[in-house]
């Protein structure tokens, strides 16, 4: 009698246990289950920009954009990507349709953000630079904020950095590398025509009848420091505003070839430079004399430097000039 209630007791055993296994492995998933009958696992939307100010978090492909610096606005808009509000005073001839009050918020002007205006707007991310970095802090309290601003003395690797921080919120990745083979290729090409050439360069602003020079690591930097341009005079003070000068400067450093930016037509004040640069003083010097005096589009160059577009409007200019 012993014997077979310790034979029954295992045998219920036996068979429990044996339930219990079946359970489990019906709870579990088949590994030769249809996708759609497998649990989704859902990926994180939420991305983390590394900028000179700080850390970002946002959620990837933000639809309401705020942007304050127009290099970021002409990249957006090269990439075909919304923006919803920015300052209209300064928007260049090419980005125009952005004036449009009806269709984008007006935001104040790129040194004195609306505020207000930005915060009734709720925007999911806020792009910024060098003008507006004294208010990122109370930026940052209204929405995500991302600093954008182009290093100078590192030109083309903070601008791949910065097109690279646009393409991973975007998910424009692809795109943003083909366009950027296009610029190297197209550098490579000027970098090998000024390797050949002894000539020296020298780029200048002119303002009002004004004039400033640039040099290497400066904020026009790039044409001696990308493009390869030996420039006439290697002691000009990097500065953001260059270094004044007058026109016996531009004689007595006698450039092959001079690069003007004229800051009046970019911001609208109707006058040329090409009256006040062109002088007596400088007639006399070789760029002139063999007619190597190249205008540079201060759209491109003074307003919107740092895009996408701007570059590569910038690139074929040079290539002009050559």
């Amino acid at each position: 009698m012993k014997k077979l209630t310790l034979s029954l007791f295992a045998l219920i055993l036996m068979l429990a246990l044996a339930a219990c296994g079946s359970t489990k492995e019906e709870d579990k998933p088949a590994d030769n289950a249809a996708p759609e009958d497998k649990p989704a696992v859902e990926e994180s939307t939420e991305i983390t920009i590394k900028h000179e100010l700080g850390e970002t978090t946002l959620e990837k492909n933000p639809e309401k954009v705020v942007v304050f610096d127009n290099g970021v606005l002409d990249t957006l808009d090269e990439l075909g990507i919304e923006v919803a509000g920015l300052p209209q005073s300064h928007v260049p001839a090419y980005l125009s349709k952005y004036d449009d009050a009806e269709k984008y918020e007006n935001l104040g002007s790129l040194k004195e953000p609306d505020f207000e205006a930005i915060n009734a707007m709720k925007p999911d991310v806020i792009f910024i630079s060098g003008r507006q970095s004294d208010s990122y802090e109370e930026l940052s309290k209204i929405a995500p904020t991302i600093f954008m601003g182009v290093d100078t003395t590192r030109y083309m690797e903070s601008f791949k950095e910065n097109m690279d921080k646009i393409a991973m919120i975007f998910d424009k990745e692809d795109e943003m590398k083909a366009e950027l083979d296009k610029v190297d290729a197209s550098i490579e090409d000027i970098k090998a025509k000024t390797a050949e050439s002894d000539g020296k360069a020298l780029l200048i602003l002119a303002t009002e009848g004004k004039v400033s020079a640039y040099g290497p690591s400066s904020r026009f930097g790039l044409i001696h420091d990308v493009f390869g341009f030996e420039p006439a005079d290697e002691k000009i003070e990097a500065s953001t505003h260059g270094q004044n000068i007058t026109f016996e400067y531009i004689l007595d450093t006698n450039p092959d070839i001079l690069f003007v930016i004229d800051r009046d037509a970019a911001i609208g004040n109707g006058a040329s430079a090409k009256d006040s640069v062109e002088n007596d003083l400088v007639k006399k010097t070789n760029a002139f004399q063999n007619e190597k005096i190249v205008y540079l589009n201060g759209e491109y160059w003074y307003l919107s430097g740092g895009g996408l577009q701007s570059l590569k409007e910038m690139i074929k200019e040079v290539e002009a000039g050559l």
